[in-house]
């Protein structure tokens, strides 16, 4: 037998709100929020993923339901370790080998949180972990050809943080970061019910509201949801109809923020990059891809158009795993910070 086949080699997109698993050979594997259950008490994993995230804000004194990251970034290391060594078991099951792992980052994370992020996938059991920039994976992912002296924009809207990138000859030439993103448009949801309707509801039902009738440019066809919350007032439970334009107003600032971050990123291109990307457009990766007219909103505040991935949520983690086929060009030691790779110690 192949001694290869004794390991297998993993692409992960560690996100905010969701971790995504690519196995060298079979694709994605796994999509499960990153939410994880624990007993206070005893502090043992009760539920993780799917089953963790539909405890958020249902649970009793002794469990706490976490997310272990916050803006893209680790935010409580231990949790994050073990939730790790829960995916990657579940994804490749027992191997002969430690697997090498290629962690996603976002571009604008500092070199304390590289370390976090290389230290909690080798203590979860990579062999090694190379690190690679959201942008460049979500380009990889979509299939656009990065070694090419062309210009390509890439917006890339998670859950904790946008990515605004433009690439060229398979490097970043301009990158802005934000911690607004999908997270963010949620909170908004909730300021915007607590203000106007005096109600109060959770991050799930925020959700909800914006998955399904959320909207940043207005629609054509006004759209209602029925959300029930706790009444401010009364502390009773409530039912109000909620329609799109209200979505439309709750969520215009952290829209804004994101069409103000493309701008910048746009002013600060060279001229030549600038005219690429006029040609072809700004490429939409990311779960934020899937808002209601997010396309319009940029596209009609910046006059370049803009595509969506066909895979808006997968196409990081594609990337993050099509990049296994270079890890031999990763394995030398005399790699720069860029992709620090560090051994066990």
């Amino acid at each position: 037998m192949d001694v290869v086949a004794f390991r297998t080699d993993l692409g992960i997109d560690l996100g905010t709100s969701s971790i995504l698993v690519y196995v060298k050979g079979k694709g994605i594997v796994l999509n499960e929020p990153s939410v994880v259950a624990i007993d206070q008490n005893s502090g043992k994993f009760l539920a993780v993923g799917e089953e963790a995230r539909r405890m958020l804000g249902r649970t009793p004194g002794n469990i706490r339901a976490i997310r272990p990251m916050r803006d893209g970034v680790i935010s409580d290391y231990n949790i994050t370790e073990r939730m790790l060594k829960y995916f990657i078991s579940k994804a490749i099951g027992r191997t002969l080998f430690k697997p090498k792992v290629i962690v996603c980052v976002p571009s604008g994370i500092t070199e304390v949180e590289k370390r976090a992020v290389l230290e909690a996938s080798n203590h979860a059991g990579a062999n090694k972990t190379f690190l690679i920039e959201e942008p460049i994976a979500a380009a990889i992912g979509v299939g656009v050809d990065i070694t090419e002296p062309n210009g390509n924009m890439i917006l890339d809207i998670g859950g904790g943080t946008t990515d605004v990138a433009v690439i060229s000859l398979g490097g970043i030439v301009i990158s802005s970061s934000i911690k607004i993103a999908g997270d963010e448009c949620d909170n908004a949801i909730i300021r915007y019910l607590r203000q106007e309707h005096n109600v109060m509801v959770g991050e799930r039902t925020a959700e909800s509201l914006k998955m399904n009738i959320g909207t940043v440019y207005p629609r054509e066809k006004e759209v209602y949801m029925d959300v029930r919350g706790r009444d401010l007032v009364s502390g009773l439970p409530k039912t109000i109809k909620v329609s799109s334009s209200e979505m439309l107003e709750a969520m215009a600032e952290p829209a804004e923020h994101i069409v103000t971050t493309i701008h910048s990123v746009l002013e600060k291109t060279p001229p030549e990059l600038a005219s690429d990307i006029g040609d072809r457009g700004i490429m939409m990766t990311g779960g934020g891809a899937l808002l209601y007219g997010m396309d319009k909103l940029i596209s009609k505040k910046t006059g370049i158009d803009v595509h969506i991935a066909e895979d808006p949520i997968g196409s990081v983690a594609v990337g993050t795993g099509k990049a296994l086929d270079w890890i031999h060009l990763l394995n030398s030691d005399s790699i720069d910070s860029e992709s620090i790779n560090m051994d066990k110690r």
